[in-house]
């Protein structure tokens, strides 16, 4: 963790969605790492939530709005000053988007646009990391897993709300942040990151595998309902993708204008697995468990999602450091550390040290 904790120490950063599981990881990241951070998102959706228990509205420059209201997040921005910003704040769950589809398209495509906006007319952010997801890409049925180059389309809203975003940031990016231009008429570089499923310790969230695998286990029978159980997702610790967007916003810092753009951050190929695949480790990492399936074919799911990530690991030597049954045994140990009432901050600062070094 050296070389990031010595760039970050004293660094100003903004975490959009610090309330979220991964923005409440990123935020812990760089407290460690002796950053100055501050934090726009709306107050946490669920109880417990990893924000709570860190207990970092004490911690950070804490803000409770909305990223659609372009006013106040920049009112916050100014008074902020950031030189790094990470985009986290979205709708984030597909199943959700079907619900609630217009909420979901301005949260995700308008709070990006306002986010942008708000850093034009600041103009002194350096760094800005979009985190998008690995469902932008145009489904063709291929073979291979999905490039950086690849045709991007959404089916379902929230799909389709990423896809936007991805287009408001690349014409943001070619209109007043291009890289001919940098040095010149703006110092702000930009890039989008898209990453796989990710787990870890203190995700409560609903309609998501492992959460409903945890609170099945340890508050209820055991017994998990799965919608998709052939479906095949990239599954990664939430700790594998923040250290690529920690390596990426260094880069943009230090002016590499060639680190601007789409970049990919998925798990090693054997972390590809089905629902019922994962399912299985899982109980058999907890010693029991069971499921039943219960289809719900209103609401569409791509079967298959898979990412390729050799531009990362050329460019940024990012690679995944585990495969699939250290981060389910890292993400179940932090879990039972918390319903063993012990102090999971010690336990997020143990994981986050040990996974660094």
């Amino acid at each position: 963790m050296k070389g990031i904790k010595d760039f970050y120490k004293g660094k100003r950063v903004l975490v959009t969605g610090h309330t979220g599981f991964k923005g409440a990881w990123l935020a812990r990241i760089l407290l460690n790492c002796g950053a100055k951070v501050s934090g726009v998102a709306l107050k946490p959706e669920t109880r417990p939530n990893l924000f709570g228990l860190l207990r970092l509205k004490y911690k950070l420059s804490n803000h409770f709005a909305d990223v659609r209201n372009f006013k106040k997040l920049k009112e916050i921005i100014l008074k902020e000053k950031p030189e790094i910003v990470f985009h986290l704040a979205a709708q984030p769950l597909v199943r959700r988007s079907y619900d609630d589809p217009l909420y979901t398209l301005e949260t995700n495509i308008m709070g990006t646009a306002n986010l942008l906006q708000a850093i034009k007319e600041y103009g002194r952010v350096r760094s800005a990391v979009i985190i998008t997801t690995d469902k932008v890409y145009k489904n063709k049925r291929l073979s291979r897993a999905f490039k950086e180059e690849d045709e991007l389309g959404g089916r379902d809203p929230y799909s389709a709300s990423k896809v936007a975003a991805e287009i408001v940031i690349d014409s943001h990016s070619r209109s007043f942040f291009g890289v001919q231009d940098y040095g010149v008429s703006h110092k702000t570089l930009v890039a989008s990151a898209r990453a796989g499923n990710v787990i870890g310790g203190g995700d409560w969230s609903e309609d998501r595998l492992l959460p409903d695998i945890v609170k099945s286990i340890f508050e209820h029978d055991g017994k998990v309902i799965i919608r998709n159980p052939g479906h095949v997702r990239a599954w990664q610790h939430v700790l594998e993708p923040l250290r690529g967007y920690l390596l990426l916003a260094r880069e943009l810092y230090q002016g590499k204008k060639r680190f601007s753009g789409g970049w990919n951050f998925g798990p090693n190929a054997e972390n590809f697995l089905s629902v019922e695949e994962l399912l299985e480790k899982t109980f058999g990492i907890l010693g029991r468990g069971s499921y039943s399936v219960k289809k719900d074919a209103g609401k569409f799911e791509e079967h298959v999602l898979r990412l390729n990530s050799d531009k990362a690991r050329k460019l940024l030597n990012w690679r995944a450091s585990f495969d699939i049954d250290k981060a389910l045994r890292m993400t179940l140990d932090w879990y039972r550390g918390f319903y063993n009432g012990e102090d999971v901050i010690h336990i997020t600062d143990q994981q986050i040290n040990s996974f660094f070094s």
